[in-house]
């Protein structure tokens, strides 16, 4: 099955848009675990145990564990995600962007250590820095467009001269990802939700791919604005063009208590209620 056959699949079957993002922050732990690094593991699983059926990925970043020397346990974590929610598919929140025999390490990382379905990278490099992971049949690969930071306008809202109508950066990229990048039908794109303007100009140019969208909840996006944007379908209501919406630190970090993995799922519940809506 492709990411992109996974990721449908787990929409129709969870009836989500929903992603949660696992950003573990041990100071944010609750109660005996708060500054554990060692309980890394230990909060994510349960966060995703209370969340599995509500969700149409999984999101680690990868920084949350390599800064605390947890790349074990992140490893042990997609094992439970496949054991615990095969259904689900994960992207592994990496942002690499490098070239040559180096990506291709980046990529063996992403989909043979870690066992990830999806990738997120930087195409700042060009074309041949995503190359080695499209080697990987069904693997999904999302490539940064439009990101919710404000330093994003330095580059991405830029013009190009040299380019037919003169499009700003991010326009482009979107361009090459739905056309002549996308070989493989393997491509997706991240939007931030703070921009839902820009998420619809993505969809214009980029019909039928998945955008992962980072940005609803703790950083102020609009889940309304960002499903209207974004979200395509065809008149029987089939998903056309995919959007994986992704809440982190609001689901995560729901109590600060014992009860942190069932305050999750409700918050969980209601982000998915309030996208399906």
């Amino acid at each position: 099955m492709s990411f992109l056959q996974q990721l449908r699949t787990a929409e129709r079957l969870n009836e989500s848009l929903l992603c949660v993002g696992l950003d573990p922050d041990p100071a944010r732990f609750p109660g005996a675990w708060n500054g554990d690094a060692g309980r890394i593991y230990d909060f994510c699983a349960a966060i995703v145990e209370a969340t599995k059926d509500l969700v149409i990925a999984f999101k680690p970043q990868i920084a949350y564990f390599a800064a605390h020397r947890a790349e074990d346990q992140l490893e042990q974590l997609m094992a439970t995600i496949k054991r615990v929610a095969p259904q689900v598919p994960v992207i592994l929140d990496a942002k690499r962007g490098d070239i040559g025999a180096t990506a291709e390490q980046y990529a063996r990382e992403a989909f043979e250590r870690y066992q990830a379905d999806a990738v997120t990278l930087s195409p700042f490099m060009g074309r041949d820095t995503i190359a080695p992971f499209l080697r990987y049949a069904n693997k999904g690969v999302f490539l940064l467009c439009r990101t919710s930071n404000p330093g994003g306008d330095d580059w991405q809202m830029q013009r190009l001269a040299d380019v037919p109508g003169q499009p700003r950066l991010y326009e482009h990229l979107a361009r090459l990802a739905e056309t002549e990048w996308n070989d493989n039908g393997q491509l997706g794109l991240v939007v931030g939700a703070t921009y839902p303007q820009e998420i619809e100009r993505v969809r214009a140019l980029a019909p039928t791919l998945p955008l992962l969208i980072p940005g609803v909840g703790a950083q102020g996006g609009d889940a309304r604005a960002t499903v209207v944007a974004g979200w395509r379908g065809d008149a029987q209501g089939q998903t056309t063009g995919p959007v994986i919406v992704n809440s982190s630190r609001a689901v995560l970090y729901a109590s600060a208590g014992e009860d942190f993995a069932a305050a999750a799922r409700r918050v969980a519940l209601a982000t998915r209620a309030e996208l399906r809506r």
